[in-house]
């Protein structure tokens, strides 16, 4: 009964707050928005911001666990028993062994490595170094070569088309004097 009377009492609240804010209008409720529901809505987003809030602090607090297993000093502090670091080893066995066959080639091929002819890599690589730096000069010069040949191919064409068409004015010129003179 009295939480009825309460009720009542923020109802008759609500409206006289409603009738201050929108004045005596002939107040329609379906036209204009009532308080009440946009308090509702405002407590709905309220709600809704302080679950995501708590949802962020338990993400937080999940990524400080996170860094904490990503660390390589993690590992360290883990403490793995004898038996599981030889089921470890065991379990990788045939690698390990295809390494160290590996390795042992490895380790017959370093007279290879000592021989002379790879010692004076450097020296070769400098030459081919000022090699390359030649060529590629060259490369530009015979670029530039082209392009003026070009350039005097063309000019030599123009000359020979102006020549050409000289030499049939002068054949009409002959022409028409010799058929003039007869």
């Amino acid at each position: 009964m009295e939480s009825e009377t309460g009720i009542e009492s923020l109802r008759l609240r609500i409206d006289d707050l409603e009738r201050k804010l929108y004045g005596d209008r002939g107040v329609r409720a379906s036209k204009l928005a009532k308080c009440a529901d946009a308090l509702v809505k405002v407590q709905a987003s309220l709600g809704n911001t302080a679950n995501k809030r708590e949802r962020v602090k338990i993400l937080h607090k999940k990524i400080d666990d996170l860094l904490k297993y990503l660390d390589p000093q993690f590992i360290d502090k883990i403490s793995v028993p004898d038996a599981m670091k030889v089921e470890f080893i065991l379990a990788e066995e045939e690698f390990i062994l295809s390494q160290a066959s590996l390795l042992e080639q490895l380790s017959g091929l370093h007279p290879l490595l000592d021989s002379s002819h790879i010692k004076v890599v450097p020296e070769h690589a400098y030459k081919l170094q000022s090699l390359s730096q030649i060529h590629v000069q060259q490369q530009d010069q015979c670029k530039d070569l082209t392009e003026d040949v070009e350039v005097l191919f063309e000019d030599y064409n123009k000359m020979m088309f102006l020549l050409s068409k000289q030499f049939s004015q002068w054949d009409e010129m002959l022409r028409l004097l010799e058929a003039s003179s007869k």
